[in-house]
């Protein structure tokens, strides 16, 4: 259920099935680059401005699932207008500036982006461009994105697969709005 907190900026609605924590695990392959699995924590949040603030962090996991070591993280600003066009301001720890613009879908919570400009770092590896799209399937937060350098055309690199985290806030909310059990606790699940 996607939830719309009443002290959000009303340009944000449209955005509103982004916020919060979101974790869970993907996929990194690109030529030149180790292929891994990753895990990754993104969080959206807003403080009443016309932005969602943004923050990933993935990092390499082994064959167990375990964290290895970080693998790279990101954060920016997000932005919609009334035509549900979105824009993005992204500052990755490589070393790279994006600029990003895509449009909300029509009737479904997804949203296609593709970078309008990168600015680089003389230490950050070659990258000329990507596109991403994210998309809220069934309660869960999916994404993939795709990579071009002067070398590899625009191809898919990484992927993942996010569910929502539920703060001990949310919790005890929940337990609030649950209605009165029996006293036996049995004939609520009858």
């Amino acid at each position: 259920m996607i939830e719309i907190p009443s002290d959000l900026n009303p340009d944000l609605v449209p955005l509103a099935f982004l916020l919060g924590t979101w974790e869970g695990a993907g996929v990194s392959d690109f030529p030149g680059a180790e292929k891994c699995n990753f895990g990754q924590s993104v969080t959206f949040s807003h403080d009443g401005r016309d932005f969602l603030e943004y923050h990933s962090h993935s990092w390499v996991l082994d064959e167990k699932g375990e964290k290895v070591r970080p693998l790279e993280s990101e954060s920016g600003y997000w932005r919609i207008d009334k035509d549900r066009k979105v824009e993005v301001v992204m500052v990755r720890d490589q070393g790279v500036v994006e600029i990003w613009y895509g449009e909300l879908a029509d009737q479904k919570p997804q949203i296609d982006l593709a970078t309008d400009a990168v600015a680089r770092t003389a230490a950050s590896g070659p990258y000329s461009g990507g596109k991403r799209l994210y998309g809220y399937v069934k309660s869960d937060l999916m994404w993939v994105g795709e990579k071009a350098t002067p070398e590899v055309p625009l191809r898919p690199y990484m992927s993942a697969h996010l569910k929502k985290v539920v703060t001990p806030e949310e919790v005890a909310e929940m337990a609030r709005n649950l209605p009165d059990m029996p006293d036996d606790g049995i004939a609520f699940f009858r």
